[in-house]
């Protein structure tokens, strides 16, 4: 599965997530197996057209109709910070739901 993240650099280690308006990159975590296989980054979330089936954001106030229309799950963060971090807390189901 797919996962985008809205991050201020696109350095898989020391990224960390933004509100979308502040975002530099989109990371695109491939995670598979429990474990993430790897994490690409695009100057804009549209410069990746295949599925993508959650979105982690910033905050649960940020505008995520458009991601639910898509048929994406969207989640906020509670705490973490780092691509890694967000992962370690979606592997564990400890992500808040959004728009539910």
């Amino acid at each position: 599965m797919y996962v985008w993240i809205p991050v201020d650099g696109n350095d898989p280690q020391a990224s960390k997530i933004v509100p979308m308006a502040q975002a530099r990159h989109w990371a695109l975590v491939h995670f598979d197996n429990g474990e993430v296989q790897s994490v690409m980054f695009y100057n804009a979330r549209e410069e990746h057209s295949d599925w993508v089936d959650f979105i982690i954001l910033e905050n649960k106030f940020e505008s995520y109709i458009d991601f639910l229309n898509e048929g994406m799950m969207v989640l906020s963060r509670r705490r973490e910070e780092s691509i890694e971090d967000l992962m370690e807390a979606f592997k564990f189901k400890e992500l808040d739901e959004v728009g539910f």
